[in-house]
């Protein structure tokens, strides 16, 4: 088993830690909306690592959104899913292990979005802030 290295942002960390210890119970929103736990796996280390993301959903799937508040760079967290698409998501005391696609531009990520920004609207704020296309992902249950 690899080791989980928490993250070095301080608040994502003790979100994360406050989510797992209470076994999905606390610290399941951000801003007054829920959020949701991405487990994945280092690309470059191979460690385990634990992002929070806001919960934004299609049918049994999830819409992840590499949005970074709109920074000019991608989260770390991208270049682990590119490189190993499986993940477990933790939604409340739910847990689910999933596989994930990158959605390109197209009228499949265009409908992913307008979900993703229903649910947390500043995502829109942060696309308009930055160059970058903002990465969509998609997680879907493993077979």
């Amino acid at each position: 088993m690899n080791q989980y290295i928490p993250s070095p942002t301080k608040w994502v960390a003790e979100q994360v830690e406050l989510y797992e210890s209470s076994g999905g119970t606390l610290g399941t929103t951000a801003g007054g909306l829920p959020v949701v736990i991405v487990t994945n796996q280092g690309y470059k280390t191979g460690a385990i690592r634990k992002t929070p993301l806001m919960r934004a959903i299609d049918g049994e799937k999830y819409i992840l959104v590499a949005s970074r508040g709109g920074a000019p760079r991608h989260p770390f967290w991208v270049y682990n899913l590119r490189t190993n698409p499986n993940v477990e998501i933790r939604d409340g005391v739910n847990v689910h292990k999933m596989r994930v696609r990158e959605i390109p531009d197209s009228e499949e990520r265009q409908r992913l979005w307008d979900i993703a920004v229903q649910a947390f609207p500043p995502y829109k704020d942060y696309q308009e802030k930055t160059k970058r296309l903002i990465p969509v992902f998609l997680a879907e249950m493993s077979t």
